[in-house]
């Protein structure tokens, strides 16, 4: 099993609207992407400061389920029309987990 985490930090002045807007298109996903094993995301607590903004963690069975997941249109569609435009940052990861 894959699982992929990205931390997107937000620009400064990032409205909730924006925020929430990119949480409904994200949760539509898991529908429209059969790879996707498990999903979840959403913004940061704000516990601490210095911390991204907000975190997508997909898990997925292959390696290959992972690039269908990321180069989905959908998928596409959502980070060019909502996070790119606000998005300062972005880091990311993608390792092996037990099952």
């Amino acid at each position: 099993m894959i699982r992929h985490v990205s931390l997107l930090t937000f620009a400064e002045g990032t409205t909730d609207a924006q925020v929430r807007a990119i949480g409904d298109a994200l949760a539509t996903l898991p529908d429209r992407i059969p790879e996707l094993r498990a999903y979840a995301f959403g913004p940061d607590l704000a516990i601490d400061a210095g911390n991204a903004t907000f975190a997508v963690v997909a898990d997925v069975a292959t390696v290959d389920d992972y690039v269908a997941y990321r180069d989905n249109p959908e998928h596409q569609r959502v980070i060019a029309e909502l996070i790119r435009p606000v998005v300062v940052a972005r880091t990311a990861v993608q390792y092996e987990i037990e099952t």
